[in-house]
């Protein structure tokens, strides 16, 4: 007898099973199967899918703040899209170095439009999965640069496999560092734009021996930093644990352990627990705005490796 036939697509599949095998795939591997016919084209291309390939591979630095500026661009593409001239005055690209909400001080920017001609109107994720890899979208994210961690937009060169950071000074320049490594990046701890003074949360609880990131900028810098320091112990404290008093005290003593040349002359500097943040407090040839205590071991080894390059 002969055996009956079998129908062995990938089509016959129940939806379920099918999304799972694509899950395993690789972006390039998705990218191939898309072009067998329609029905998985459009199954290879869902958001979902390219979104799970963008936090394997970028979740570590491209955060909301990016797919927030993503979504505008979306936005701004859209409701431009039927004005051709329109698109055309755009230059090729879409958005400013100036920013947009929510980090009007630094911002991003799409490169080249045509990436998103290429993929919407229903596949968002997979144009930015490609405009990230393809050097064509500028995200906001931080770098480790010597004894500080600055905010700039940031664009990948596949080739080199590192970022070139883009960052706004004082007069509308612009500056350029290449060749920035993986490790370097972080995403923002705080939503504070580098422009602004963070408002500190835990400047109460602060004690002796507390690893913290503290902003600083000088009198010609229109954006913040945020330099590693430690909390430290007061002149007239004997630095005895039991009958230690710092924590209670209305000073804080913040030492820059690492580097006493961005403190003042003694690599410490006080501050006041209720005063911290305001507008104009100046010490060592900076100001010095909010404050972070690191939450974590791993925060604070990754300070020590780039303190240590």
């Amino acid at each position: 007898m002969e055996e009956d036939h079998i129908d062995r697509s990938l089509l016959n599949l129940p939806e379920p099973i099918l999304d799972c095998i694509l899950k395993l795939l690789s972006p390039i591997e998705l990218i191939k199967m898309s072009m067998v016919c329609t029905c998985l084209r459009d199954a290879c291309r869902s958001d979902h899918l390219w979104e799970n390939h963008i936090n394997q591979k970028w979740g570590t630095i491209v955060g909301d703040f990016a797919f927030k500026e993503w979504q505008w661009h979306l936005t701004k593409f859209k409701s431009e899209e039927e004005e051709e001239e329109a698109l055309l005055d755009q230059n090729c690209s879409l958005g400013s170095f100036c920013g947009s909400c929510p980090l009007p001080c630094t911002g991003s920017y799409l490169q080249d439009f045509n990436q998103l001609r290429t993929f919407l109107p229903n596949n968002s994720m997979l144009a930015l999965y490609f405009s990230l890899q393809g050097g064509k979208f500028w995200f906001p994210a931080q770098f480790y640069r010597g004894p500080r961690v600055r905010d700039a937009l940031f664009r990948y060169d596949s080739t080199s496999q590192t970022f070139t950071a883009r960052e706004q000074r004082v007069g509308g320049r612009w500056l350029l560092w290449k060749g920035i490594m993986w490790e370097r990046l972080r995403l923002s701890p705080v939503a504070t734009p580098p422009c602004f003074c963070h408002v500190s949360d835990c400047l109460e609880d602060l004690k002796p021996g507390d690893h913290i990131e503290i902003q600083g900028k000088k009198k010609s810098d229109p954006h913040y930093e945020w330099f590693y320091a430690v909390i430290g112990h007061l002149d007239s404290c004997n630095e005895n644990e039991e009958y230690c008093c710092c924590r209670h005290s209305e000073t804080l003593v913040v030492e820059f352990r690492e580097y006493p040349q961005f403190g003042t002359c003694k690599g410490w500097l006080k501050l006041l627990r209720h005063n911290n943040g305001e507008p104009g407090i100046y010490h060592g040839g900076r100001y010095h705005g909010g404050i972070r205590k690191l939450q974590t071991e791993e925060e604070i080894e990754k300070w020590m490796k780039h303190l240590s390059i």
